[in-house]
């Protein structure tokens, strides 16, 4: 019988900030960092979980705090039971009421959850020897449907209707599957687009980007209008009319600047404006969307929740559905928020970039396609050429299209070397 016997937690953070990547009108200065944890058993196979939550720098401390809350929890416990109950030992990690209390189903206790149920699946998939995207869609509905916790979700998403959406996806999972192993999927890149790039260099990284097979990229907007009209059409005329060029404001606007700034923003042809407010405020969302139509909102990096995505989809505050792999807790809400998506007909373009965003939301958004939505329409996955070298399994992204990983595992684990040196004294 084999044990999980600890929680190890790192605070890792690279120091990016000396160049500029990831700056954007919000997050000047960006130190991507990881609050990593390994979850460790004493089975004879030696294979280990591994999960992070993406921050910026300075508050990683207190997020590996965070997750080292959790160590009652899982430090113990029977290694095949756990793997088996996914869905069980979601509700009982997020519904621990001392807890939930620092939330509830927000901040950092819950991407802390998220963490560790990433490391979970991490260590379910190598157990099983296959990648996680795979091993999502081998699950029947039935089994899909017990990962998630219903509980607010049914005035929009019933466990009926999720298994009615899954089980139309069904019959099409094989043939999906296999274009997806020989085609990729599609891809777009922020790297041209950091604000803190001068025009010179925003100007190369378009053409490279172009040269690389991407036809789609995004640039960040909202310190200063004549700026943001400047360097967008230095991009519209390296790229031409064919390239798609959304454009992301980081929270940076109120309803009517978001509103103006969008509209000033629309002769350039933008494929969505991401980010335009608060990530909190539905209402606000729904505004904009309304008086910027036909320019698509784009959100969700930052939104908290399955609930929050609810009332967006709701109340028609976005077009374009951005979940990320480490800011809701885990693997389990964000298949919740894909059902959703699904269930409202909104495509999903998921956040990555960061530290090893890319290599845990293509898991996702793979399994979105072969066993959810099977679709690929207006659908595309974040790339940042940033940081990969320091994982054992990097994205493989040629030709403007992520190609589907063959090795177990969740993408989620970095080299030991690379943890040592980026260790936070």
């Amino acid at each position: 019988m084999a044990r999980i016997i600890a929680l190890q937690t790192h605070d890792i953070r690279f120091p990016t900030s000396k160049t500029l990547d990831g700056s954007d009108a919000m997050n000047p200065d960006p130190d991507y960092s990881a609050s990593y944890v390994r979850l460790r058993t004493d089975a004879a196979d030696g294979l280990e979980g591994h999960g992070f939550v993406f921050t910026i720098g300075r508050g990683n401390d207190v997020q590996v705090a965070a997750l080292r809350a959790l160590e009652g929890h899982l430090v113990g416990r029977d290694v095949a039971e756990t793997l088996d109950d996914l869905g069980g030992v979601w509700r009982e990690l997020v519904h621990d009421s001392q807890l939930r209390w620092l939330g509830p189903e927000k901040g950092i206790m819950h991407m802390a959850i998220g963490a560790a149920v990433n490391a979970l699946w991490d260590l379910k998939a190598k157990r099983a020897g296959v990648p996680l995207w795979r091993l999502l869609s081998s699950l029947s509905p039935e089994e899909i449907v017990d990962l998630i916790d219903f509980r607010y979700l049914t005035d929009a998403l019933t466990r009926e209707d999720a298994l009615a959406l899954l089980r139309s996806a069904e019959p099409g999972r094989a043939e999906r599957e296999t274009r997806l192993l020989a085609q990729g999927y599609p891809a777009y890149t922020t790297t041209p687009g950091w604000l803190g790039y001068d025009d010179d260099k925003l100007a190369k990284l378009c053409r490279e980007a172009i040269e690389q097979g991407f036809t789609h990229i995004k640039l960040k907007v909202g310190a200063d209008l004549d700026d943001d009209l400047r360097r967008l059409r230095i991009a519209r005329d390296i790229c031409g009319p064919d390239i798609k060029i959304a454009v992301d404001a980081n929270q940076r606007w109120d309803v009517a600047e978001a509103i103006r700034w969008t509209k000033a923003l629309a002769r350039f042809d933008i494929a969505w404006v991401e980010e335009p407010t608060s990530p909190d405020d539905v209402l606000a969302h729904a505004a904009i969307a309304k008086a910027v139509a036909p320019v698509p909102v784009a959100t969700g990096e930052h939104i908290a929740n399955r609930v929050v995505f609810k009332q967006l989809l709701q109340s028609g505050g976005l077009s374009v559905l951005q979940l990320d792999a480490t800011r809701v807790a885990g693997v389990n809400e964000n298949i919740a928020i894909l059902l959703l998506a699904a269930k409202f007909g909104v495509p999903v373009c998921p956040h990555a970039g960061g530290v090893g965003l890319c290599e845990a939301v293509q898991h996702l958004a793979m399994f979105d396609f072969v066993a959810v939505s099977g679709s690929l329409d207006g659908r595309v996955i974040e790339f940042v050429d940033h940081l990969h070298e320091h994982f054992v399994t990097p994205v493989d992204v040629r030709g403007g299209r992520y190609l589907a990983p063959a090795a177990p595992g969740a993408g989620t684990e970095m080299y030991p070397t690379s943890i040592a040196e980026y260790t936070h004294a």
